[in-house]
């Protein structure tokens, strides 16, 4: 079982929301845990009830959970340190943009959309006392093939979604190192450029 007792809380510059002064990355997952059914259901409907601009909705999710080939295939599609360690993540789920509408039209907004409903899926993971770690380095033509995925969706992102392991179960010295480094943010006043 995991080692659940690591706190990693925000230092924040005013009170917000505990689950999201609570949520944090991690890389190491207890894969000897089972997620039930209910969160994973709970967590895409926070994605799917994201806002989005005129309601385009244009998410797309593919989930494979862990022992699948579907989660082995993601694994494979993931690029350096990510490899070494997503597998252990009970599930991992790959966020797709649709670029356009069915009749062509360009979604201006459709990654942007995309990146609220992913926020919310993981806020309402971590409410459910899951956690989740977003990863950008992914082979996108690789998931592409292997999906059968055509040209109107964009694989842009893939998230490990599990119980928290310990960072002893990481394999590299580097890994355990950031599981357990401080966490870190640039300061209010340097991200506001004008607060009027």
């Amino acid at each position: 079982m995991s080692d659940t007792t690591i706190v990693r809380t925000a230092t924040t510059s005013a009170p917000i929301h505990e689950v999201l002064a609570e949520r944090w990355s991690p890389r190491s997952f207890d894969p000897s845990v089972e997620i039930p059914d209910e969160k994973i259901t709970a967590a895409l409907e926070a994605a799917r009830w994201s806002a989005s601009a005129s309601n385009t909705q244009p998410w797309r999710f593919i989930v494979a959970r862990r022992g699948t080939t579907e989660h082995a295939t993601i694994v494979d599609n993931l690029m350096g340190f990510n490899q070494v360690w997503a597998s252990s993540a009970q599930v991992l789920i790959v966020n797709l943009a649709a670029a356009t509408t069915d009749d062509g039209a360009p979604l201006r907004w459709a990654q942007y959309d995309l990146g609220q409903a992913v926020a919310n899926l993981t806020v309402q993971a971590h409410h459910d006392g899951l956690h989740v770690h977003q990863m950008g380095g992914i082979e996108v033509d690789g998931l592409r093939r292997a999906f059968d995925i055509g040209p109107q969706l964009e694989p842009t992102s893939v998230t490990a979604l599990g119980v928290l392991g310990t960072p002893e179960a990481l394999t590299s010295d580097v890994l355990r190192e950031r599981e357990v480094a401080p966490r870190s943010r640039l300061a209010l006043d340097d991200l506001v450029l004008l607060n009027a």
